[in-house]
């Protein structure tokens, strides 16, 4: 379940808005999305995965809001670590070939 939206890393590109297939975020112009509909997420990591600063973290084995923090997710080394998983490499946006964002585009907010 979707848990953390980290302001200090999003750059507001709302990419995870525009993938989650149950339409779980709602954008908000000029800040971060915010979670609106957590209890809708299916924990299909597509947000994660797609985020291309790693500001978003998804509890992999949760059915309900687990109250983590964004410090414990920091701390944890948690942002990103679904992709790591998967083998993807973060950088700039379009950055990599294993870089699943390469082919977004962001539009300017």
């Amino acid at each position: 379940m979707i848990e953390i939206i980290s302001a200090k890393r999003c750059i507001e590109c709302d990419i995870c808005v525009r993938v989650c297939p149950a339409n779980v975020f709602d954008a908000v112009r000029k800040k971060p999305p915010v979670i609106a509909r957590q209890e809708d997420c299916q924990t299909c990591f597509l947000c994660e995965i797609y985020c291309p600063t790693d500001a978003l973290y998804v509890a992999p084995h949760s059915e309900g809001p687990t109250g983590i923090s964004e410090a414990e997710v920091e701390a944890g080394g948690f942002f990103g670590s679904y992709s790591r998983a998967l083998g993807w490499k973060r950088g700039k946006p379009g950055g990599s070939e294993n870089d699943p964002t390469q082919h977004i585009r962001t539009a300017p907010r």
